[in-house]
């Protein structure tokens, strides 16, 4: 048995990873999921190929564009066309859920546990599962708030009613000159609150995010913790893979697990006490769920 596969040999549980998680998350105090753009992939909210290409065929068409990442990066002409594009890019990523139920399927997983969840995520599909705000941190943004560019002040702009009359409104790509979101405090252009530069707004809710993260981990110290880390690549890995392995490796009494669809490139933190489920998450959370419906 390798280190990336074994649990603690205590639990008596059968050799198969989902069996392995199942038993840690029962026997867990807390739960701290740390989830990366692997679980939104998973849920359907691909950035290329069919679902790109259905939503933004005009652009392609004009651009040649091959996916919503990169695209995000394009200096269009016109702010009008700006916003056509980053107006689709926010709802259909933001405001809809995404089209397979991976997020739900998780919440049911954790709704009755203490959880906290620490996401590199933008889209904020916790809360549209289900997931109580007062246990997320979306430490590098949201795509459903504006920002002054410069940035003149620090506080954010909810968007969701101007992104909808974007997207409703837009002809040709571009939406109308009189939607083109400008900072109410200086003028200059609004742009996204996303964490790129170090322009980026970390206002009143960034900061209560932080707390809460900060508490929960206080809270639960040493205790029987499991860090559950779910689609993490390795764009920014000090944001959630590595505190999580030092954690794990810091408190005896704690689980780390990995789900993710890529093999692991890191040796286990904890022998003994990590687990690493490959594949698709979708499809390892519902055997997870399988085996905790069979255990109950």
């Amino acid at each position: 048995m390798s280190s990336e596969t074994a649990i603690l040999k205590s639990t008596g549980v059968c050799s198969d990873d989902a069996e392995r998680l199942a038993a840690a998350l029962e026997q867990a105090d807390a739960v701290l999921i740390g989830a990366g753009a692997g679980l939104s992939t998973s849920a359907g909210l691909t950035y290329s190929g069919e679902r790109f290409e259905r939503l933004f065929d005009d652009f392609v068409a004009a651009y040649g564009m091959t996916d919503m990442y990169s695209g995000g990066f394009y200096r269009f002409p016109t702010p009008e066309e700006h916003w056509g594009w980053w107006s689709r890019q926010i709802w259909y990523n933001r405001y809809e859920p995404g089209p397979l139920p991976v997020y739900r399927r998780l919440f049911s997983l954790v709704r009755n546990r203490d959880y906290f969840v620490l996401t590199s995520n933008v889209d904020h599909q916790f809360r549209l599962a289900g997931f109580a705000k007062d246990r997320l941190f979306y430490m590098q943004g949201d795509y459903g708030l504006w920002q002054c560019s410069v940035p003149c002040h620090e506080r954010t702009y909810d968007n969701k009613d101007v992104v909808r009359r974007m997207v409703a409104e837009q002809k040709d790509r571009c939406v109308p000159s009189g939607l083109v979101p400008h900072c109410p405090v200086c003028g200059r252009p609004m742009t996204m609150n996303l964490h790129a530069d170090d322009t980026f707004v970390r206002d009143e809710g960034w900061f209560a995010a932080n707390a809460g993260y900060r508490d929960f981990l206080r809270r639960h110290e040493g205790c029987r913790m499991l860090f559950w880390e779910i689609g993490v690549g390795f764009n920014t890995p000090g944001i959630i893979k590595y505190p999580f392995r030092q954690m794990t490796a810091e408190n005896p009494a704690a689980v780390y697990a990995v789900m993710n669809l890529e093999a692991p490139r890191l040796p286990s933190p904890a022998p003994g006490r990590s687990l690493w489920l490959q594949g698709d998450v979708g499809r390892n959370l519902e055997a997870l769920e399988r085996r905790l419906a069979e255990r109950a």
